[in-house]
């Protein structure tokens, strides 16, 4: 667990109830507990339980929440995206550095969140994203971003297209999103000041490009591959099987 510093950093972890490929996933049970629980218990193994919080616009996560002594916030049923809703979180949440953990991580590795703290830490005014290794499954599979850096690791693009490739589109190696985020307040200021989604970030469904067009830079962190977003019934099933071993 992170030891305190100067910095006030606060983990907030997006949760809406509306999801089109699997609706209320928050609350769908797994292994004898709820999704969320899953993962708020393991960024409480990265950082301290008060500076954790739920932000949702459904009444029956934040009960769910309340009933798990899980600090939550309600933010409004008009936000487009999680990075809106941290926003909306941090007019409530006063803080210098908003780390974001999706709220459908069931096994985020703590020991990535805390790599991700860390460097927030050592670059306070950097927006800075997790990534990892993707095998030639995933890196075919749409629903998983897919991630090209500089030799920096500082980010070029980020695609659900398979990226990068050879010329005959062979898969070689590649890296893949890891939903945890670092940001400094200003720029969910500036993403939020945006009144749409911008056009790459519209056409790809992928949150940080925005920042991309904004003109901001992100820096990516290696981490583990242990994590599974569940975005479908599939990744429910996985979860479920590394739960159950």
């Amino acid at each position: 667990m992170q030891k305190s510093t100067k910095l006030k950093i606060v983990i907030i972890i997006p949760a809406r109830y509306e999801s089109t490929r699997l609706p209320g996933k928050p609350l769908l049970d797994i292994c004898g507990k709820s999704m969320i629980r899953h993962t708020y218990d393991r960024c409480c193994l990265a950082i301290d339980s008060k500076s954790i919080f739920v932000a949702t616009d459904d009444d029956r996560i934040f009960d769910h929440c309340k009933k798990n002594n899980i600090n939550t916030i309600m933010t409004p049923n008009s936000c487009e995206t999680g990075t809106d809703r941290v926003y909306e979180a941090s007019k409530q949440i006063n803080a210098d550095i908003y780390i974001t953990v999706q709220g459908d991580e069931p096994i985020i590795n703590p020991s990535d969140i805390e790599l991700i703290i860390k460097a927030s830490i050592i670059n306070p005014d950097k927006i800075i994203n997790a990534m990892c290794p993707v095998d030639k499954d995933d890196f075919e599979n749409p629903t998983i971003p897919k991630v090209v850096t500089r030799l920096d690791n500082r980010l070029l693009y980020s695609s659900r297209a398979c990226i990068p490739t050879t010329k005959t589109l062979s898969f070689i190696t590649a890296q893949k999103q890891v939903c945890i985020y670092a940001f400094p307040k200003k720029s969910l200021i500036d993403f939020a000041n945006v009144n749409e989604k911008t056009p790459l970030e519209k056409l790809e469904d992928i949150e940080i490009l925005r920042f991309l067009e904004l003109g901001y830079e992100v820096q990516m962190i290696k981490v583990s591959n242990m994590s599974i977003a569940v975005d479908v019934s599939e990744d429910l099933k996985k979860v479920e099987k590394i739960l159950n071993t």
